[in-house]
């Protein structure tokens, strides 16, 4: 299977750099921001930080204001818990960021919501509380506001110079499409199979899939080889199930595991009375707006937004009956650092980041130097435009557009939800790529050093590819979100780890919720984790 390479500091496909540097069009200057670099290096060094100048007290903290931090925030306040603060961290939303430019939103990472499993009752509780589940909640077939289900067209494919109306290709011979059909036969069959234990087989949560060994074997294995070993060849069929990979997990399928793999399409079982099986949930700057909810819930039941407080934990220490957390802010000038105290804390950070701030974190069963999973790095670009480009032939513009074989994962349009007679004067095409060719430390290390001018190239692929210079004439800005440490990948042998196994369990002064715990990051299993962190709190675990 052939694929355009990400070569580092090289050139990123010849078609498209060829066009960038034939056109020597400039204005569109990037602005590029890398959410937590100054932070994370600081930590990574062990830099110098002045002593602190002021204490704080709460019963709980909460380090860190990502989703799952959001998530805990949110059940201790709908639970009338009321003592607990939440660092807003480096980056406020973490992965569920988003970002604007005048009345146009956008997101500066994840973009859409599946449609919840049914195992999923806490994001169906809280779509509940925000007005997105309208009616049946916790039914098989809830009924939801129709303005946030992605409508039609949802998403296309550019293949060979003409868009085509659905994202898996077609096999290139009758023998080829037989597999295709045999792969989704099979994945179909395996939706509501159970183990051994009776739980099902692929569960979202994670958490709550069978331990069944035999199936959890495959955990052994990449899925690149699981699929070979099981006859499918078809080239068209691995370009898909690579992208998938990629797109879910941050690593082409020869580094994801087979169950990781196969759990990406059966443990989706999500239904809704209005909606097809299959759809997805999204607004104009994607899961930001889910950010906003949660933040806009926990303020109404507490009354007050004094839980939400400024500064990053760059120290995590249990002392005599509680916890010492060293606060730092201001690192855009000069930090200063405040102490924060409190009888429990809620670590919802990275694991590569709270490997250097828990102190004494093997005591808690995890070395990072043994059980750290592999995090890919991301590129999250936002074009605003002025009008649409030409089009192509085929499919017309979709929610999500993907080039077939490309280096990036496609772009989505901000305004396909805004349901207009005719389209908007202005709009935002976000692209995303996961810099997952080579090594995850290798792309790192080109991330760092490409300039302004490299980078713009690199997110602008896949655009040229559909557009040619069409998209500078009508781009007027582009911000760009490096994000070195994206997300975590399920490399085999993830499901065994014992170190995130230890973390799971973990329940004392010191508690752990992240997606990271479930080796993998989206908003589902982000959310859990705080969840399940508030639910020990509470003393309901």
């Amino acid at each position: 299977m052939r694929r355009r390479s990400f070569l580092l500091g090289a050139a990123v496909g010849a078609a498209a750099l060829g066009t960038a540097a034939r056109l020597a069009i400039r204005e569109t200057t990037p602005t590029i921001s890398y959410p937590g670099m100054r932070e994370g290096h600081g930590l990574r060094d062990g830099a110098a930080l002045p002593a602190p100048s002021g204490e704080q007290r709460a019963a709980v903290a909460v380090l860190g204001a990502g989703v799952a931090g959001l998530s805990c925030a949110w059940q201790l306040a709908r639970r009338g818990y009321r003592d607990f603060v939440v660092l807003a961290g480096p980056e406020f939303g973490g992965n569920a960021a988003g970002g604007g430019v005048g009345d146009l939103a956008y997101p500066r990472g994840a973009h859409y919501l599946p449609l919840p499993s049914r195992a999923s009752t806490h994001v169906r509780e809280m779509l509940a509380e925000f007005g997105v589940i309208l009616d049946g909640a916790q039914t098989d077939h809830p009924y939801l506001d129709e303005a946030v289900i992605v409508h039609g067209l949802d998403e296309r494919l550019l293949r060979d110079g003409h868009w085509g109306d659905a994202l898996v290709p077609p096999g290139a011979t009758p023998a080829e499409q037989a597999q295709h059909d045999a792969f989704f036969r099979y994945v179909d069959g395996l939706r509501d199979a159970v183990g051994r234990d009776g739980r099902k087989l692929f569960c979202i949560p994670i958490a709550l899939s069978s331990q069944d060994a035999e199936w959890r074997a495959l955990d052994r294995l990449t899925f690149k080889q699981w699929l070979l070993d099981k006859g499918y060849t078809s080239p068209a069929l691995h370009w898909y199930l690579n992208y998938c990979c990629r797109d879910d997990y941050g690593a082409p399928h020869d580094r994801v595991s087979a169950w990781a793999g196969l759990h990406y399409f059966c443990s989706r079982d999500g239904h809704a009375s209005n909606a097809p099986d299959g759809a997805v949930l999204t607004w104009p700057n994607g899961l930001a707006r889910m950010v906003a909810y949660l933040r806009a819930s926990i303020t109404r039941h507490l009354g007050h937004e004094d839980w939400l407080v400024s500064g990053t934990a760059m120290s995590v220490q249990e002392q005599g009956q509680g916890v010492d957390v060293l606060v730092a802010d201001g690192f855009a000038t000069v930090p200063v650092t405040r102490m924060l105290r409190a009888d429990r804390v809620v670590c919802a950070m990275p694991l590569f980041v709270a490997a250097h701030v828990v102190r004494g974190m093997a005591g808690y069963g995890y070395d990072h130097g043994v059980h750290q999973s592999p995090h890919a790095p991301w590129l999250v670009s936002n074009f605003t435009l002025e009008g649409f480009p030409p089009e192509l032939d085929g499919a017309p513009l979709a929610w999500d557009n993907v080039v077939y074989d490309g280096p990036g994962l496609g772009y989505v349009v901000s305004t396909h939800q805004l349901i207009r007679v005719a389209p908007p004067p202005r709009t935002v095409f976000t692209a995303y790529q996961a810099v997952s060719v080579d090594s995850p430390e290798q792309a790192r290390q080109w991330l760092a050093r490409a300039d302004a001018r490299e980078l713009r190239d690199q997110v602008a692929v896949d655009l040229l590819t559909a557009y040619d210079d069409a998209l500078w004439r009508h781009a007027s800005r582009l911000d760009i979100t490096v994000r070195g440490h994206a997300m975590a990948t399920p490399a085999p042998g993830y499901l065994s780890n014992p170190g995130l196994a230890a973390l799971r369990q973990v329940d004392g002064r010191v508690l752990f919720a992240h997606a990271d715990l479930s080796g993998y990051s989206v908003f589902e299993e982000a959310s859990w984790w705080g969840v399940r962190a508030a639910a020990r709190i509470l003393g309901e675990a």
